[in-house]
């Protein structure tokens, strides 16, 4: 799992939005935004998002409804993301288990460790481009600027740019609203017997 992809989402605070759909961007911590998903690699570097929803949507229903769920319940990628309790347990996408027996518990050690570098990649974009802090425009335009900074972070992961502090992440804790998956689920325990047991 040290090379994997991490999947989460994060909030990027908006000024509020005129119009009939103001309240749909008020999330559950209570400030307007827009919820964004991004996947990226132990580089921290981002290979995909989604900057179109407004923050009150949960995370699972932001990945449901993504290209890259699709494309992974189609079978047209290869391999397995990580994900948080947030989101429910796919053969594509392993969360960690919630009450963890012994060999799970190294598991979910594992796999934190791993989910850890989106973590670390949403401080890293915010420290870089302060604007992430509150943008002060429409949501669509918001979407554009967060996308356009994530494009302006991998360039500057490439070219191998000084890292800005990161100051510590704020903890959403987004209990999930679909159920595992069984087979989900199977290839999770495969994981724990193969690397773990």
């Amino acid at each position: 799992m040290g090379n994997g992809h991490a999947l989460d989402c994060t909030h990027i605070r908006i000024k509020s939005p005129s119009g009939a759909h103001e309240a749909d961007f008020v999330n559950r911590k209570s400030f307007h935004s827009i919820n964004v998903q991004m996947v990226c690699n132990a580089d921290c570097l981002i290979s995909n998002v989604v900057a179109k929803w407004s923050g009150s949507v949960h995370d699972s229903r932001v990945f449901r409804t993504s290209e890259i769920y699709q494309r992974l319940s189609q079978g047209e990628f290869s391999g397995v993301l990580l994900g948080d309790r947030g989101c429910a347990c796919q053969p594509f996408l392993l969360t960690p288990f919630t009450d963890p027996q012994e060999a799970q518990q190294a598991y979910n050690h594992a796999h934190a460790r791993t989910r850890a570098k989106v973590e670390m990649t949403f401080g890293l974009l915010k420290a870089r481009f302060q604007c992430l802090h509150k943008l002060r425009v429409s949501p669509l335009k918001a979407s554009d600027i967060t996308v356009a900074c994530a494009v302006l972070h991998n360039v500057a992961c490439l070219r191998k740019e000084r890292a800005p502090r990161v100051p510590p992440p704020m903890d959403w804790d987004n209990p999930a609203i679909f159920p595992d998956d069984d087979s989900g689920r199977l290839v999770r325990d495969q994981y724990v017997l193969n690397y773990f047991s």
